[in-house]
């Protein structure tokens, strides 16, 4: 009762119009310092502060098999409202690449929150100045080789992939290398360990704008404002690719607690604050709250998997 109180408590003052108490809300980021993830849920902590929606809301990191080690600890605290977990597409491609059991299914579904397409990279002297380069460069030698910051059926992964298909090289071929979030992989292209990178736009856009790595195209369906590089589509190759990220909650959890987590984030939605750190970050809106969230993940999961499937790489280790 003392944890359905306290979080009740908390959204009655900030309801009330008064000063938002402290939440005693934790945040878990099933990924490294550093990783879209991190980032998000950060930004995210600040804005329910800033917003006077809850104050006090603690981040943690808690990494390890592209997320599936939170997401263990997210069923081991069933009935908790005191805990969320930032989570996205990246974390279902985890999911069905660990195989059995399934845990985001029976997680409480709270929010699908921003989306962001992925951008192509590469580093600042690499001798390819133009996604046409890329791709005649590419063709020419398969070996050349792909970063992401997500493992299988993540959306850097997808991204890479579905790139491949579309230029005509076979995804099966690719040489895909995965690392642990944005960090380590700025740190690889950076390194000369990969010759470009598909990842999150919000990740490396300060590297771009400062000239330590070069944008070559989006895999948005427009032009986005934050870097004035071509959407591969209008490049002429039809892909379109978008990661999502969302807040999920322990299972077990009452209706009531379920409702009142999902009244917090939904006012955190809305908010002037939550609003200004999308423009900065170049996250589009993809609120999507409850139940309908939760559809939305169990089409993703037979999405990605079908996906998987037809380019003929394996979502199995």
């Amino acid at each position: 009762m003392r944890r359905r109180t306290m979080l009740a408590g908390a959204l009655g003052l900030t309801l009330g119009g008064c000063a938002a108490p402290e939440a005693d809300l934790r945040l878990m980021v099933p990924n490294p310092p550093g990783s879209g993830y991190d980032i998000t849920a950060r930004v995210l902590a600040r804005a329910l502060d800033a917003s006077r929606i809850a104050r006090g809301v603690e981040v943690f990191n808690l990494p390890g098999g592209s997320g599936v080690v939170g997401l263990r600890r997210l069923a081991y605290e069933h009935g908790n409202n005191h805990l969320v977990m930032l989570m996205g597409l990246g974390l279902v491609g985890a999911e069905l690449a660990a195989g059995p059991p399934m845990i985001l299914a029976d997680a409480t579904p709270v929010a699908r929150l921003v989306q962001e397409p992925a951008i192509v990279v590469v580093r600042r002297d690499s001798p390819f100045g133009s996604l046409d380069e890329l791709i005649e460069g590419w063709r020419a030698d398969t070996g050349l080789r792909a970063g992401g910051g997500s493992a299988v059926g993540g959306p850097d992964h997808l991204a890479t992939m579905l790139f491949a298909e579309a230029v005509g090289l076979s995804p099966a071929r690719v040489a895909y290398t995965r690392h642990d979030g944005g960090g380590d992989l700025l740190a690889a292209i950076l390194g000369r360990e990969v010759d470009f990178a598909l990842s999150g736009l919000s990740e490396y856009a300060d590297q771009i704008e400062s000239g330590q790595l070069r944008a070559l195209a989006v895999t948005s369906e427009g032009p986005v404002p934050r870097v004035a590089v071509p959407t591969v589509r209008s490049a002429g190759y039809d892909i379109v690719v978008n990661n999502w990220r969302g807040m999920v909650a322990p299972p077990g959890l009452s209706a009531p607690d379920t409702e009142e987590l999902r009244t917090l984030i939904g006012r955190l939605a809305t908010s002037t604050e939550w609003a200004g750190a999308r423009a900065r970050f170049g996250w589009t809106d993809a609120y999507l709250a409850g139940d309908a969230f939760a559809t939305f993940m169990a089409d993703e999961s037979r999405r990605v998997a079908g996906v998987l499937d037809r380019l003929g790489v394996t979502a199995r280790p």
